[in-house]
């Protein structure tokens, strides 16, 4: 026979009275529902949990062996229903979040500190990938969300969290350095340093469209994989590059970043729409409260 857990219930509350009619009472049971469910019990156990004669119910030596197992077995299964309710709520569980390298320098403290503070039995697991990794990895499912740069792919939603100026960076000696802004054609005669090509297509499709608006094809004398190399690049004097305000944080000796006018970077949090839930919309209840009363790009 199986024993029913409202079977435990009803002989934990019977042997913490001693007293089926207060038990039953407890419960909002009659006491001969309460009296027939023990019955029941003690068959399917087959021993005799109480003895009830003229002095009252006590509890036999079977009995007070059974009651902190059986308390304990209720604890468990009401822990368990309290874990996967805060589960659906998304206040617990597991979250993967990839954060794009140029982004991780101003995004990644708060979001993880925030998410920590809100939900300290999240288990937050965290990743600073290239972008054609970082998309891989949502369309895989080992990411549940990235925060990136647009553009990216239709099959990705999106919600834009900050943006910020886009800024020519030069060698620390450049002459422009003195200007307080540039337009981008103002560097058409430079040469340049961009990342490869095929590290991600659709970059450098608008990066084409930009260049082609200002009238120039860039002279590109050296390319670098991610915005640290880039930023060393432009510091060696081999040439300037176009980066976000917010990289400024990498580095700050041998390069200038000087705003270029009319021109503006998106930071995006990423996911796969079939992946959505509680805890992603928390991360973006969060992420946006978070950009919304602070400009965390000017940390960089």
């Amino acid at each position: 026979m199986t024993v029913e857990l409202r079977q435990l219930r009803y002989f934990v509350a019977v042997a913490e009275h001693l007293n089926f009619s207060r038990a039953a009472e407890r419960l909002h049971l009659a006491q001969q529902s309460l009296s027939q469910q023990i019955r029941t019990l003690e068959r399917g156990l087959g021993v005799r949990l109480f003895d009830r004669d003229t002095r009252g119910t006590r509890l036999t030596a079977a009995g007070q062996v059974f009651l902190p197992e059986a308390r304990a077995v209720l604890a468990r299964f009401d822990t368990a229903i309290a874990v996967v309710r805060r589960a659906g709520r998304g206040d617990v569980g597991r979250l993967s979040l990839a954060f794009l390298t140029s982004t991780a320098n101003y995004m990644l403290p708060p979001v993880v500190r925030a998410m920590r503070q809100r939900f300290p039995d999240l288990e937050l697991t965290t990743h600073d990938v290239p972008i054609g990794e970082l998309v891989a990895g949502l369309r895989s499912g080992r990411f549940d969300a990235a925060f990136t740069r647009p553009p990216l792919v239709t099959d990705l939603a999106t919600r834009t969290l900050a943006i910020e100026p886009v800024c020519a960076v030069l060698p620390v000696r450049h002459p422009l350095t003195t200007r307080d802004a540039l337009q981008l054609s103002d560097l058409a005669d430079e040469d340049w340093v961009l990342t490869p090509r095929e590290s991600w297509p659709p970059w450098h499709a608008k990066y084409d469209h930009d260049f082609a608006a200002a009238g120039f094809t860039p002279r590109v004398v050296q390319r670098a994989t991610g915005v640290p190399n880039l930023l060393g690049l432009v510091a060696a004097g081999v040439g300037v590059t176009r980066l976000a305000r917010s990289a400024r944080s990498i580095r700050r000796t041998g390069v200038v970043f000087v705003p270029l006018v009319n021109d503006h970077a998106e930071t995006v949090v990423a996911w796969t729409p079939t992946r959505e839930g509680p805890m992603l919309q928390n991360l973006l209840d969060i992420t946006t409260n978070l950009t919304a009363t602070a400009d965390l790009t000017s940390e960089g």
